[in-house]
């Protein structure tokens, strides 16, 4: 943590992220996941502001599944998910399946997906967590996290002390 605090500009992680960035490039999303899987396919995606993107892969091989026809249901609500060929990815955004998705809860999905000549039905769990009262949803700095840049900052400030002090006791004797 403090190497990413007093990074000079240009400095690289493990990872070849920068560390001289946003602190908020290094912190995920947060955004509510789902994943399914069947013997045959398996569904990844994420619940953004105003739709949720899926993507749709072989279970074996991990080859994305193009141009299918894909629906989901939530309780009494069903939706279909548009293909969107640039992302490869797939697009639900009826408004009123997107707001329900958005209440707080686990939310049990039933995706039926149709490739070609092969068809499933796959079933996952969204798990999306209550909204603060700023609006924010619940997670961001924790107290362990801001327990240790405080701890970090302390300590620099109890070396930057002792430095002075030993300089002024060092060169101040010498007068």
């Amino acid at each position: 943590m403090a190497g990413t605090a007093f990074a000079s500009p240009g400095a690289h992680g493990p990872n070849g992220e920068h560390l001289d960035g946003p602190a908020a490039a290094a912190v995920g999303t947060g955004l509510p996941r789902i994943e399914a899987h069947s013997e045959a396919f398996e569904i990844v995606g994420r619940l953004g502001a105003s739709d949720l993107v899926l993507y749709v892969s072989r279970y074996e091989t991990n080859e994305a599944v193009l141009g299918a026809k894909l629906d989901v249901e939530f309780g009494t609500l069903k939706a279909p998910a548009a293909f969107q060929s640039e992302g490869g990815s797939y697009r639900v955004a009826d408004a009123k399946f997107i707001e329900a998705l958005h209440r707080a809860g686990s939310h049990a999905l039933v995706f039926t997906l149709t490739a070609g000549a092969d068809s499933d039905l796959l079933d996952g769990t969204l798990a999306v967590t209550a909204h603060d009262d700023h609006g924010h949803a619940a997670g961001g700095l924790n107290l362990r996290t801001t327990g240790a840049v405080v701890g970090g900052l302390a300590l620099v400030g109890l070396a930057v002390a002792v430095l002075r002090r030993r300089r002024s006791t060092t060169f101040g004797g010498a007068q």
